[in-house]
């Protein structure tokens, strides 16, 4: 494991959930020492060509991408940037960043592309939590945290208005090693749902972000040994479930119901990403008011610099 690997799984908030890789040690031991010869590593999931327009035919015109980066400086410093101007959407979002506006690398502070940049860090802690949102197009409107206090000092939510549509980029706070924070998740989840659904009320809506839980077992590859890790419990599934029935859709099980191997996180431990070992926790939620919006939702788990991958949304807005 990488010296800042150890160091995310010692934190409370960034507690990984477990993987199974560790399982698979245990096996070669119960096998009395004889080799074991393990089963071809699995493919990672592959998108297939973008759908650029609606069923109904428009094309598509507006693209918003979606990264945890899990520390900007570092994710710069591994040419993560190079990754969002190949992908060029016309907004990104990014989760995880760690990292104050007074700290921003010059290479992220100064992108041209994006002249309309948003970010919020915690109130009370450097290098925790943290979200940003850069905009080729100025937003009518920017606005920071839900109205909650308890929330919005650890700097997880920034929300956009545009013309037809707002746009919120969250991320979620996770459950913690042992669960220590699961009563605070599930009061965030309730705040949060009722926040969505007061802006639902006003123009439809789209969320992006780390929403840190695996909705349903084919989110994760392992769900059998993770139903007491954080972001696979059945009050966050619970959670997840009470926003899809507020009026939202979840984008990418929408287009793809039954698609399996679909993830965008994986533990850095045990070549857990080239065995496709994951779980989906990045997503594009949608109002109900604009599935008829909907071009398409994609997972682009080839994008490293990260231990989650960048995820695109295509729109006809």
């Amino acid at each position: 494991m990488s010296k800042r690997a150890k160091k995310k799984e010692a934190r409370v908030e960034d507690a990984e959930p477990d993987n199974g890789a560790g399982s698979e040690a245990k096996r070669s031991k119960k096998a009395g020492g004889k080799a074991v010869k393990e089963p071809a590593a699995p493919v990672l999931y592959e998108d297939s060509p973008d759908k650029l327009s609606t069923p109904d035919g428009r094309a598509t015109n507006l693209k918003i991408s979606s990264w945890n980066v899990d520390m900007l400086r570092a994710w710069v410093k591994k040419n993560g940037l190079d990754w969002v101007r190949e992908e060029d959407p016309d907004i990104i979002c990014l989760q995880e960043t760690k990292c104050s506006e007074k700290a921003l690398p010059a290479d992220i502070a100064d992108m041209p592309e994006y002249p309309h940049k948003y970010w919020a860090a915690s109130d009370e802690k450097e290098g925790y939590s943290g979200v940003a949102m850069l905009c080729k197009t100025k937003p009518i409107s920017v606005t920071f945290g839900i109205g909650k206090e308890e929330h919005d000092k650890e700097g997880r939510v920034i929300t956009a208005e545009f013309p037809s549509y707002f746009l919120v980029t969250a991320y979620v706070p996770n459950a913690g090693r042992s669960l220590v924070r699961l009563d605070y998740r599930k009061g965030w989840d309730v705040d949060f749902r009722a926040y969505l659904t007061e802006l639902d009320q006003r123009k439809p809506l789209i969320l992006c972000g780390d929403l840190n839980v695996a909705h349903q077992e084919l989110d994760l590859k392992n769900h059998k040994t993770n139903r007491k890790s954080p972001g696979f419990t059945p009050e966050e599934r619970q959670g997840f479930s009470a926003l899809l029935a507020a009026g939202f859709v979840d984008s990418f099980r929408h287009l793809y119901p039954e698609r399996p191997g679909a993830f965008t996180f994986w533990t850095y431990m045990m070549n857990s990403r080239s065995k496709n070992v994951g779980w989906r926790l990045d997503f594009y939620v949608l109002s109900q008011a604009l599935l008829q919006n909907l071009c398409d939702s994609k997972i682009r788990s080839k994008v490293m610099g990260s231990d989650h991958c960048l995820i695109t949304l295509h729109m006809t807005l």
